[in-house]
């Protein structure tokens, strides 16, 4: 357990206060085969089991009954033939004991529990599953199928969960700094070995072997890519290419699964042509106009849109764009260049409760999704930010072949973009500059003590001690 008993006995009871009745369902993970049940992946906690109980173990669950208020933890203790070829392990008794909880059961006795309760017509509140094996535990305990689970996960336990796990505490801004050192030798690492004839492939290993090496893994699968155009572009054995861009995207994991997350794009020749150049200083001014904008109180809406209204005014400098930046900006013109939002919430999950559902973790009575205007769909967060959140901060530029065409096809936002000129860019690939940022009571800070160089001539600085 990261921390202390008396941590996880606190997050248990404001979890209590916020349910009015019923029961609290957390379903902790299982292992997962890859291809048969003894060759299992690499295990992974669930975030928000391991939220309030810091338990690591597979095969448990949490249950808080709000009305009689009673906590148990579930699972099932190993037998002689598992200790004979996994070790001795802790009961389930000694695990409870250790992270507060009074009482401890084997698995069978939770649909006991379960089926009281739904015989008394209380709710049991329990949050959208994303694995297929918690899936069919939950249909078995609740009578629910697998289709309709997400659509009758428990609204109020959603809501209760992503208001508390937003707003991170000292000991987990502690952890996340971690997650950044160690993300800060994966990406210097990745930027040292950016050269002609190494592969995307070969990079990519070798900084997932650093965060193996340093923690639980990478936050997600790495992004090594000259396509930077492509926002997910997985590497690929293609050897670097002089005079292009190598966009890597990747994070890292600690052991307790606190993430970080970062972007740098870097000239594979070791110096930026002059297009390169323009392009990049304007996604490097971008990034850093959030470290003016992004407060507490302030919705991160206005910082994604602060964001696109600088870029439509330097993209016009270039001749890329043109009109008026409020009209283009307001019509969705920007997202030809910049798709995607400015950034996410940061925490246990890389992007941070998502699988909670979006509407909840990013958005508000006060500030909905537009999900009818390319670009703007993709925002995943609009909310006023709070102090203590972490957030991504990550705008981009790319040239997508596909889109341009679609778009010119179309004669889509036309009166804002000068296609001819876009046109010339198609083969240049895209550039993203990405890190993680806390909201602070007076603003927000970089996460990490040690930032890896990004802006533009310290990066050329940096890869000439190659």
């Amino acid at each position: 357990m990261l921390f202390s008993k008396e941590t996880y006995v606190q997050r248990r009871s404001l979890l209590q206060q916020r349910i009015r009745s019923g029961l609290i369902l957390l379903m902790g993970n299982n292992e997962s085969p890859a291809n048969y049940p003894a060759n299992s992946y690499a295990y992974r906690q669930d975030s928000a089991f391991l939220y309030y109980y810091g338990l690591h173990r597979e095969g448990l669950a949490g249950v808080i009954d709000v009305d009689n208020n009673r906590q148990y933890l579930f699972g099932n203790d190993v037998d002689i033939e598992d200790i004979v070829w996994m070790g001795q392990v802790e009961s389930v008794a000694d695990m409870a004991a250790q992270t507060g909880v009074e009482h401890s059961a084997p698995m069978k006795d939770l649909s006991t529990l379960v089926e009281n309760a739904r015989r008394q017509g209380r709710k049991i509140h329990f949050l959208p599953p994303y694995r297929h094996d918690i899936m069919i535990q939950l249909m078995d305990l609740t009578g629910i199928h697998p289709r309709d689970q997400r659509q009758q996960a428990s609204v109020e336990l959603i809501r209760a969960v992503v208001d508390q796990r937003a707003v991170k505490t000292a000991e987990e801004i502690e952890e996340m700094e971690r997650a950044s050192a160690i993300g800060y030798e994966m990406h210097t690492t990745a930027m040292r070995l950016c050269r002609p004839g190494v592969t995307e492939q070969y990079i990519s290993g070798v900084i997932e072997g650093i965060a193996r090496s340093k923690g639980h893994g990478v936050s997600f699968g790495n992004i090594v890519t000259m396509h930077g155009e492509i926002m997910h572009g997985n590497p690929s054995m293609r050897p670097l290419e002089a005079g292009r861009l190598m966009l890597c995207d990747a994070g890292a994991e600690t052991n307790e699964l606190y993430c970080s997350d970062n972007t740098r794009t870097t000239p594979i020749s070791g110096t930026f042509t002059q297009r390169q150049r323009e392009i990049y200083s304007i996604v490097e001014e971008c990034h850093d106009l959030t470290l003016q904008l992004a407060a507490p109180g302030v919705k991160w809406w206005d910082v994604h849109f602060g964001v696109a209204h600088l870029m439509v005014e330097r993209l016009k400098e270039l001749g890329l764009m043109k009109g008026d930046t409020d009209e283009a900006v307001a019509a969705g013109a920007h997202a030809m260049f910049f798709p995607h939002g400015l950034g996410h919430m940061m925490g246990m999950d890389v992007h941070d409760m998502e699988g909670l559902g979006q509407i909840y973790v990013g958005f508000d009575d006060e500030v909905r999704p537009n999900p009818n205007q390319f670009g703007t769909n993709a925002l995943r967060c609009g909310r006023r930010l709070q102090e203590g959140w972490v957030m991504t901060d990550e705008p981009g530029i790319y040239f997508i072949p596909a889109l341009i065409d679609d778009w010119r096809q179309q004669g889509h936002n036309a009166q804002f973009l000068n296609f001819d000129k876009i046109e010339t860019y198609k083969d240049f690939g895209g550039i993203r500059l990405e890190d993680d940022i806390l909201i602070t009571k007076d603003g927000c800070r970089f996460l990490g003590k040690e930032l890896i160089p990004y802006h533009l001539n310290d990066v050329e600085a940096f890869l000439a001690t190659r």
